[in-house]
């Protein structure tokens, strides 16, 4: 077995990080987009372009394809991020490491909070749904398929 150089096991670890905030950002979407069209027939383009209208404001709607992107990206960016950050305060924390389950848990609790009750209202989208059912699944999903995976993949990357 060949050890790592220190700046393999860093760019080895940056790829974990990374990792959960594309497996994170992916449950993510597939959670909003399959609610939204099981519940109201909502399309994935119009759920895509929900997110870039955090940007764009009400223009978004009108942007087709290209908004739908803009918004893809963008949740990716954010999924991304939250990792990031994840990671980078475990570096400070190690409980964060040592417990992902209990903590991660909390840090998809928090999640929510920020992304809805000071992210969506400080950008140009209009306030998240407050459909009782929406808002209860959405806190479960900020629970198992967010803060859970970005901190497993956290301690993998810290391994």
């Amino acid at each position: 077995m060949t050890r790592l150089s220190t700046a393999e096991r860093r760019g080895q670890a940056w790829l974990f990080v990374l990792a959960g905030g594309l497996v994170a950002g992916t449950l993510d979407i597939i959670y909003a987009c399959g609610f939204w069209w099981l519940r109201n027939g909502v399309p994935a383009g119009r759920i895509l372009q929900s997110i870039a209208a955090g940007l764009l404001g009400e223009a978004s709607f009108a942007g087709g394809a290209a908004t739908a992107a803009l918004g893809l990206v963008l949740h990716y960016f954010i999924a991304t991020s939250m990792s990031v950050v994840y990671y980078l305060v475990s570096g400070m924390w190690p409980l964060l490491r040592q417990r992902p389950w209990l903590c991660g848990a909390g840090y998809g609790v928090l999640l929510y909070v920020v992304m809805n009750y000071v992210v969506v209202p400080l950008s140009a989208a209009k306030p998240s749904s407050m459909d009782p059912l929406w808002v209860a699944c959405s806190i479960v999903v900020h629970i198992l398929l967010i803060g859970t995976p970005i901190a497993l993949f956290t301690r993998r990357a810290a391994a």
